[in-house]
């Protein structure tokens, strides 16, 4: 999927990645790609920089943890964070529908 694909979207789908609970860089980028179907595998250069985007509107919060001697950065939704996936969420809903009814199948009448 492009990028450009993305555009718009990509913080919404990064707090939804969170939603589930604290995660570091790597496997929020798994979350996403499981979560899609494998239609989003980004790479590292789109996430990271992202997730501190997020980080400073405070939507997300960063934390070190240590696991087998390495130190990794996880990343988890704060209050307001929580807020605006459901804002996002209700937004998606909206355009998705109005998308929907100009994109999708045609209904057409029914003649005797």
């Amino acid at each position: 999927m492009s990028a450009q694909a993305l555009k718009g979207h990509l913080d919404g789908m990064l707090l939804a990645a969170l939603d589930d609970g604290p995660r570091h860089g790597y496997a929020v980028m798994e979350a996403l790609r499981v979560g899609s179907g494998g239609r989003f595998d980004l790479p590292t250069g789109t996430i990271y920089p992202a997730l501190r985007r997020l980080e400073r509107a405070g939507f997300v919060r960063a934390t070190w943890s240590e696991e087998g001697g390495r130190r990794r950065r996880v990343y988890e939704l704060t209050s307001s964070g929580r807020r605006t996936l459901e804002a996002e969420r209700h937004a998606w809903r909206e355009f998705s529908a109005a998308v929907t009814a100009l994109l999708g199948p045609r209904q057409r009448p029914v003649t005797p």
